[in-house]
């Protein structure tokens, strides 16, 4: 909080996406540069810590995509935001039953937290792994890009329309200067023309514009598109247009005020999959329809697997991943509003899962 408004006793005013950048991204004072802020003991849990089988079915699926592909003797993936390891490692076990795949894979992890590679290094021990900061530190492929609750993170700006004025929302303090709070200015015609080529306009509501999203994705297609490959997204979100505030922070599982504890909370907005759909496409990839994270992991067999593994199962052991599968698949919990896309280089004909 303190840099936050130090920066603010200097500044005025900061757009919402600045202020959401340092919040999270700051070397110092930033959340995900400081904590590791997953599992049970942090603010968060992810699928990968849910259940290992959402590794294990992630794993088969991409080393079909690799079969499809006409097994390319080399393979690089790319997880975004690797977390604390726990999905690379589970992928890795899967992966080490597939001999040929395995021998001609690469894995870099895209991860900009020197303290989350710290806990990432600590936690993987494979000669196969290395770590970039970069999207265009990737110079090979094929390319499969994973992304597991990477987008939701990014910093978005909010514009509000009344009547035909654009108004970008900033954060700013409160007139004793201790506490923060949200101001509305006129925003400028570039950022206005942005999301008028967007078809992101509604009246009255709030239009958010993933600004950094759409930076990401136009880099992850640019080598898709140069290498061959995919990327597979997974996602809190939507695929109606929304037009309303979807920001959210939370800390300790439990939601919070947004301008509550900046720094020392994770700050979130839900991915527009529409808007993504739109993006790739218009960056000449092979988008395929947006599916549900339930429907994804039952359509490549994570039933059936579960099924397998339970004859070998005690009753405690079996119930147990049972009720983990219920909460990665039931439509009341991670099964429907968890999104998944995929997007892909035109020509190899590949649509598992959708």
């Amino acid at each position: 909080m303190k840099k936050i408004i130090k920066i603010l006793k200097e500044k005025k005013s900061i757009p919402l996406d600045k202020f959401i950048d340092i919040s999270l991204y700051d070397k110092k004072f930033g959340y995900y540069m400081k904590k590791n802020p997953f599992g049970k003991d942090g603010d968060f849990i992810t699928s990968p810590f849910v259940s290992g089988l959402f590794g294990e079915m992630l794993a088969i699926w991409c080393v079909a995509y690799w079969e499809q592909m006409q097994k390319p003797k080399k393979i690089l993936l790319v997880e975004l935001g690797p977390g604390d390891g726990t999905l690379c490692n589970d992928l890795l076990k899967t992966f080490k039953q597939f001999k040929n795949f395995y021998n001609s894979l690469e894995i870099n992890l895209l991860e900009i937290s020197d303290k989350l590679k710290n806990i990432q290094k600590n936690n993987i021990s494979n000669k196969k792994v290395r770590w970039i900061k970069k999207i265009n530190q990737i110079n090979y492929g094929p390319v499969i890009f994973l992304a597991n609750e990477f987008f939701d993170s990014l910093p978005v700006k909010q514009i509000y329309k009344r009547k035909k004025i654009f108004l970008e929302k900033y954060v700013t303090l409160t007139n004793n200067k201790e506490k923060l709070k949200f101001l509305h200015k006129k925003a400028n015609r570039y950022l206005i023309k942005n999301i008028k080529n967007l078809n992101l306009i509604s009246t009255g509501n709030t239009i958010e514009y993933p600004i950094e999203a759409i930076k990401f994705l136009g880099s992850i297609s640019k080598k898709i598109n140069k290498f061959d490959g995919g990327l597979l997204i997974f996602d809190y979100g939507y695929k109606i247009k929304k037009n309303k505030s979807t920001l959210q922070s939370v800390k300790r599982h439990k939601y919070l005020d947004v301008l509550l504890k900046p720094g020392n909370s994770d700050i979130t907005s839900h991915v527009n999959f529409k808007l993504f759909h739109k993006i790739l496409s218009k960056n000449k990839l092979d988008v395929k329809k947006i599916t549900e994270q339930g429907e994804f992991l039952k359509k490549i067999g994570i039933l059936e697997r579960a099924n397998i593994l339970s004859k070998k199962m005690t009753f405690k052991e079996k119930a147990n991943m049972y009720f983990r599968l219920k909460r990665l698949l039931d439509i009341s919990q991670m099964g429907n509003i968890f999104k998944v896309m995929f997007a892909k280089k035109k020509g190899v004909n590949f649509s598992l899962g959708f």
